[in-house]
């Protein structure tokens, strides 16, 4: 039990103690960041995803006739 107890104090010392958050200005900017890259991301899949689906109608229509 002294060992959970002990786990316990070390976790709460480290996240109060020797963690650095960050500041409203940097989680602002990280997100908006974050967010960009996602919608780069997300364009980028759309367009593979498209892509992919015209060769596959198109090599269809080939093998079938």
């Amino acid at each position: 039990m002294s060992k959970i107890k002990a786990y316990f104090e070390d976790t709460t010392n480290e996240l109060v103690h020797k963690t650095s958050w960050p500041t409203w200005q940097e989680l602002q900017s990280s997100a908006l960041v974050v967010l960009v890259a996602s919608g780069i991301i997300a364009v980028l899949v759309m367009g593979m995803d498209y892509g992919f689906s015209k060769v596959m109608e198109f090599a269809y229509q080939f093998f079938n006739g």
